[in-house]
């Protein structure tokens, strides 16, 4: 009996409803294809199930043959254990559970709640402090120290008429506690209270780890569940350099609990925790120089961004310096030194402290998925298909821990969606076709939908319009003009396929972008649009306009 497999693949050049079928029809002409699920024609992303004989290259090929473009993702060996029909019954006699979820944070608490709301058995297992990554160590504490910086910042170097801010000194000790009773008042209602709201929910403290029998361990106990979800999060990556140990640098969870601010800190990396972080702690007084291994801060955002970006980062005093390569650590007293490689030069930069900025690593170690035959990719992060679903189909995953982006609100999306497929026949799929993204610096920057470079890499012909801020009225009248809007379209209908946005109140304006994204709005439907004035969004409305006319020439309201 042949094995079968599962392909995904990523499809450039689908403009309408009917690319998708003709894409479906070419995928199943291949001999030995036995299913295609391509996920709405905007997504651009196929998965096949076929036989193992049948070659990616095949599938590819069948692609490019009806006209449009194709690169293999993913390809795997499900286990062959298919999911129960519609017919059967879920809920296994000698199970102890229907759903074992294993992690606390806001993934596996949204597999858990939507297990409870479809009436199983569940039960969540979890190990530390509950609540996961964004409410204890991520967004919520960083967040607020950005903002804290920010007004710190506002009243140093912009303050009230009348106002004497030389002699206020920063209370970095209550900063941080006003910081920490945040968290833990958000950790209470949003995690513990929540939970004991749900009663029919079985709370286990302690690790989980996978044995060959399929059930899951935790101290003395094992449990056996008819399907499981994996949400444990990830941590921050800690680059292994020669001399790591004795430098100890901090990251971006230490650097928040330090009893005392540094004086000068060395940030390694340039996305979006290494700059948010970097400009906190510059705002608050330490002497911050970031050093990022790319020619570009935040590489995978439009060029005009990164290079805006480090522009205002620059003027604020924070050093910048790209195309560095950290090589090894050093530390001397009480001065910890980089050693890193620019322009085929090893340079060494001090600082009382280093941060570590670098991404993060899936908390996937000690979990025992070799033995049930989850696969990880090459950075250990839960390979999932657009159903949630591992190479094993009875256990799902979510999070921070998959192969999927790390945001709280794709976590969350991505658990109560893991939860219903695994316990009916939903065989609903995670759509990240518009999925927005904010970096909380100041000014913001916020993006949803296709760059312009990832847009022709699909096969897609593109137009652009990019304004700056100071065609505004909004940011005029704020008096800040730092930014730009970027809009992607496609050339032959307009139809909008991404937006970029820099500005001081980028986050709250790309929603709009993200519906239009998701919807296949055209950049006609956004000028036909009343955009309400004085407002920053309407900077999407001129930047529409900009494709056909010349901002510099229009009146008041866009008009």
């Amino acid at each position: 009996m042949s094995k079968q497999q599962q392909v995904e693949l990523r499809i450039g050049g689908m403009t309408c409803p009917d690319c998708r079928q003709h894409v479906v029809h070419a995928l199943e002409s291949v001999p030995g294809v036995h299913k295609v699920d391509v996920l709405g024609w905007q997504s651009a992303r196929a998965t096949v199930t076929a036989s193992d004989s049948v070659a990616s290259n095949a599938l590819v090929a069948a692609v490019e043959a009806a006209g449009y473009a194709a690169t293999v993702q993913t390809a795997y060996m499900p286990r062959q254990q298919p999911l129960p029909s519609a017919e059967e019954k879920l809920v296994r006699a000698d199970s102890d559970f229907d759903l074992l979820v294993i992690g606390g944070g806001s993934g596996g608490f949204a597999a858990a709640i939507t297990a409870s709301d479809l009436g199983s058995r569940v039960a969540m297992i979890n190990t530390g402090t509950i609540g996961g990554t964004c409410v204890n160590v991520g967004c919520i504490p960083s967040k607020t120290l950005i903002r804290a910086a920010g007004a710190w910042h506002t009243a140093k170097h912009h303050p009230f008429r009348g106002a004497n801010t030389a002699q206020v000194e920063l209370d970095w000790p209550t900063l941080r506690a006003q910081k920490d009773e945040l968290v833990a008042h958000l950790r209470q209602s949003k995690y513990v209270d929540v939970l004991a709201a749900y009663p029919d929910i079985t709370f286990i403290e302690g690790h989980a780890t996978f044995q060959a029998d399929g059930t899951v361990c935790s101290g003395e106990k094992s449990y056996k569940a008819s399907r499981y979800v994996i949400a444990t999060g990830a941590q921050p990556r800690m680059l292994p350099l020669p001399g790591l140990e004795d430098a100890q640098p901090l990251n971006s969870t230490t650097l928040m609990d330090l009893e005392q601010l540094p004086r000068s800190l060395i940030v390694l990396g340039g996305r979006a925790v290494a700059l948010e972080l970097g400009q906190a702690m510059a705002r608050l007084g330490v002497e911050v120089l970031i050093l990022q291994r790319s020619v570009r801060l935040i590489p995978d955002h439009e060029p005009e961004i990164g290079r805006a970006i480090q522009d205002y980062l620059e003027r604020e005093g924070i050093g910048v310096l790209t195309g560095a390569q950290a090589t090894q650590l050093s530390r001397t007293g009480e001065t910890r030194v980089v050693h890193a490689r620019v322009m085929g030069q090893i340079r060494q930069f001090r600082a009382d402290q280093v941060l570590m900025a670098l991404g993060r690593q899936p908390n996937t170690r000690s979990l025992g998925l070799e033995r049930v035959g989850v696969q990880l990719d090459k950075s250990g992060a839960i390979i999932v298909n657009e159903y949630l679903q591992t190479s094993n189909p009875t256990i799902y995953a979510t999070g921070d821990v998959t192969n999927n982006p790390e945001f709280v609100y794709v976590a969350a999306a991505g658990g109560a969606l893991a939860a219903r497929n695994a316990l009916t026949d939903a065989h609903r799929a995670l759509d990240l076709s518009a999925m927005p993204a904010v970096i909380f610096t100041d000014p913001q920057v916020a993006t949803v939908g296709l760059t312009e470079a990832q847009a022709r890499r699909q096969g897609l012909q593109t137009k652009t319009s990019t304004i700056s801020l100071e065609y505004v009225p909004r940011a005029q009248a704020a008096r800040d003009t730092r930014g730009l809007v970027k809009l992607v379209a496609e050339a032959a209908t307009g139809r909008l396929l991404g937006a970029h946005i820099l500005a001081a109140e980028a986050g709250e304006v790309v929603q709009t972008a993200t519906l239009a994204v998701k919807f296949g709005l055209s950049i006609d439907d956004l000028t036909g649009v009343l955009f309400p004035y004085l407002t920053q969004v309407e900077g999407l409305k001129l930047a529409a306009q900009a494709f056909t006319k010349d901002v510099t020439r229009l009146s008041c309201c866009a008009v």
